[in-house]
């Protein structure tokens, strides 16, 4: 799902729905009859669009270019009113213009030396790993741009002003409902910092590397903040914080994916292969969860060396897995990845017809002329609604062109650097001020862990998910709100028990409180059974919401846990 990730951030970037969303370097969206360049005509459409109207009629050349300098063109074409400036492109039925024996002579000697021509490369050449990785070493970054890209590219990044905030706070150890407030709110730009950084490398590394790279700093937040509070001997915050980002990614964002998504439309259809991989590798996690648990309750005569030994092993296997995963998306099986899906228009909203909207519309659905086309695509591209024209599908997706890196790459290492060194600062704080808060029994433990801080490190990514889902890419919406889950069950919690293993904390073991377990397991069946259609509507999405609100409320009236039973 790591590539999937990086996929959706980079189409959520460009959309201005998204709070987090960046300028980026091209616009996806093409305009159906501006496909063709102005200049160019196309061989199957241009005889009957240049066609007299009466016999006698001549289409008059409007170009001042000099017929000394114009191809010669063969006399089908002067009957069909063609004239020397236009370019033919031949279209689907249509045969390219034969070359001549002096261009063939040409070129047999010109690929004797490896040299060629423009005219002659090839467009469907494509580059190798090799040149993707290089082909942006001669750019030119200026300091100001890459000031601008960095804090400039998002309204959010305004709430990057809580950093210092916090931090003073948290230095001065006053109020610490405060210090866990703005330390809170200042990790989340952070952490879309921390994935733009990420994703400005990854384009420079290729496919492969870029994927493991998104698998390594994809929950760096969630990790954080559980290295930091197994440090402090807060085993119940690393447990509840690491449960709970799962049913955030499986309740509340895939819920509101299939809430917004489907709003306008009555179904959405995504990779129901895909989708029911990393569901069933889930139920996998969700079982090394249960039956530790299940062994360290039920059992008698079980002590902590015993649940901690099968803990350690579980997970050493669940990294195997998790590293055959990522061998089976990037490399055994990356096509089935790439499969789009069935895509469904959108529902238009009852809007009264503007003068002249109906026109568009029949200009953009039938291709009537090129200059009306590029009357309606400049009309809709300055602001005026899709939703009253005759085609809602006037816009389409444009094949997908090479993203351009904002940044140097060694600016973006540093940016990487800084971003997680100030998460890091202010997670100690924010961990630091929990026990302040809960304390006074305004606000339990399992509330802090499961609901708000799987918020600070996910913030970035559920509004790249929901943005996704408007747009009707649902396999790139869910391939972020499994994908992340599955890489929490499979990476993250195996890595903090093997970590914990290292420091010497025998309570850091795979046997949580029946309670997370318990809702763990309803999340998921849920889940499973919802997305095992391969579609999904607006009613899907409440009922994950739902779920997710039961949850919370519980959690919120749940008792304070004494010791470090989970």
């Amino acid at each position: 799902m790591n590539r999937i990730k990086s996929a959706a951030r980079r189409e959520a970037w460009n959309d201005p729905r998204n709070p987090f969303g960046r300028t980026r370097s091209h616009d996806p969206r093409v305009y159906d009859v501006e496909a063709v360049p102005r200049g160019v005509r196309h061989a199957d459409t241009e005889p009957t669009q240049r066609s007299p109207i009466e016999p006698g009629i001549v289409n008059r050349p409007t170009s001042n270019t000099s017929s000394a300098n114009a191809p010669a063109i063969s006399a089908a074409d002067k009957e069909a009113g063609v004239s020397s400036e236009d370019t033919i492109v031949p279209g689907s039925g249509s045969t390219a213009r034969p070359r001549s024996e002096e261009e063939k002579a040409r070129s047999r000697f010109l690929s004797k030396f490896g040299k060629h021509s423009k005219e002659e490369k090839r467009p469907d050449t494509t580059d190798s790993e090799e040149t993707k990785t290089h082909k942006f070493a001669n750019k030119k970054f200026t300091f100001g741009g890459q000031m601008r890209a960095i804090f400039m590219g998002s309204w959010v990044n305004i709430l990057l002003l809580a950093a210092p905030v916090g931090i003073a706070l948290g230095a001065a150890k006053q109020n610490f409902i405060a210090v866990f407030v703005v330390n809170f709110i200042a990790i989340i730009p952070l952490a879309a910092l921390l994935s733009y950084a990420t994703e400005e490398i990854a384009l420079r590394v290729g496919e492969t590397l870029g994927g493991l790279l998104n698998a390594t700093f994809g929950n760096a937040v969630e990790v954080i903040v559980s290295v930091i509070a197994l440090t402090k001997d807060e085993i119940i915050i690393v447990k509840t914080s690491l449960i709970g980002s799962i049913l955030s990614n499986l309740l509340l964002v895939l819920g509101m994916c299939f809430l917004f998504g489907g709003l306008r439309r009555e179904e959405q259809f995504f990779n129901t292969t895909v989708a029911q991989t990393a569901a069933s590798l889930l139920v996998l996690a969700i079982a090394s969860v249960i039956i530790p648990t299940v062994f360290d309750l039920w059992v008698s005569n079980t002590g902590a060396d015993k649940v901690a030994a099968i803990s350690r092993g579980t997970s050493i296997i669940l990294l195997f897995v998790y590293g055959m995963y990522l061998l089976f998306q990037l490399k055994t099986h990356a096509t089935m990845y790439n499969q789009e899906s069935q895509k469904v228009p959108m529902k238009p909203r009852k809007k009264h017809l503007k003068p002249g909207q109906l026109q568009l519309g029949l200009a953009a659905a039938g291709g009537v002329g090129a200059a009306q086309g590029r009357t309606a695509a400049d009309s809709l591209n300055e602001g005026e609604t899709q939703d009253g024209l005759i085609n809602t599908q006037a816009y389409h997706e444009a094949p997908e062109e090479p993203e351009e890196p904002q940044l140097h790459i060694w600016v973006a290492l540093v940016l990487l650097a800084a971003s997680t060194a100030i998460v890091a600062v202010c997670a100690e704080y924010l961990v630091g001020s929990i026990d302040a808060i809960t304390s006074t029994g305004a606000i339990s433990t399992e509330f802090v862990g499961l609901i708000l801080l799987p918020i600070v490190g996910n913030a970035a990514e559920h509004a790249t998910a929901v943005t996704v889902a408007i747009k009707d890419k649902m396999d790139l919406a869910i391939g972020v709100a499994v994908g992340s889950s599955m890489q929490v069950a499979l990476l993250v919690i195996p890595f903090i028990v093997v970590l914990g293993w290292c420091m010497g904390k025998d309570d850091m073991n795979l046997s949580f409180d029946g309670f997370q377990v318990a809702v763990l397991f309803v999340t998921v069946l849920l889940v499973n059974y919802l997305i095992s259609d391969g579609k999904s509507h607006w009613l899907e999405g409440i009922m994950l919401n739902c779920l997710y609100v039961i949850i919370a409320v519980t959690a919120w009236f749940y008792p304070k846990v004494e010791g470090l039973e989970g």
